[in-house]
């Protein structure tokens, strides 16, 4: 990959990163009123907002994050299994990626109680509490996924060492 190609990959990877974590942080704000607000109007809105903004901005953007994750570090001289804090990086993107897709459902069905007016029973409270602890931990994946990209900390993955090494028996050009 050309360096303007990995540095349009990584911007587009940043982008899609920031803008999830963004997306997340406002879904625990909403998640927060949703649970602890005395006002029924404001809880079903803070409801309705869940369901629009998962469906429409966090799952694109844990999905973009992902596939540029990926295409990114593809394209860089990090590689994508080269070093344990890219490698440590994708499993958590992939892992809050899983996470996300099993919290679906009950992020649906709060919405659709909130939709119909129906009352948020203490069935749905199991659900509302998932949502704040849920979410809070999301925060805290993806802020890891960001200190990981600030600080890369040390240290290759024998595959890695093995293409290092590949690398430094080539003759010199």
């Amino acid at each position: 990959m050309t360096l303007r190609l990995r540095r349009i990959a990584l911007t587009a990877h940043v982008a899609c990163s920031v803008g999830w974590m963004g997306a997340v942080a406002a879904f625990l704000a909403l998640a927060i009123t949703g649970l602890k607000s005395g006002d029924s109007q404001l809880t079903r809105a803070a409801y309705l907002a869940i369901g629009v903004t998962t469906w429409w901005v966090i799952l694109p953007f844990a999905a973009a994050s992902s596939v540029t994750e990926v295409v990114s570090s593809l394209g860089s001289p990090w590689g994508l299994f080269r070093y344990y804090w890219v490698l440590v990086k994708l499993l958590i993107t992939l892992f809050s990626s899983a996470v996300l897709v099993v919290h679906v459902q009950p992020i649906e069905r709060l919405a659709r109680a909130a939709a119909t007016g129906s009352a948020l029973t203490t069935v749905l409270h199991g659900a509302q509490v998932m949502m704040v602890y849920a979410s809070g931990v999301a925060v805290v994946a993806l802020l890891a996924l960001t200190a990981l990209s600030v600080y890369k900390p040390r240290g290759q993955t024998p595959y890695g060492a093995r293409m290092q090494a590949a690398e430094r028996a080539l003759p010199e050009p």
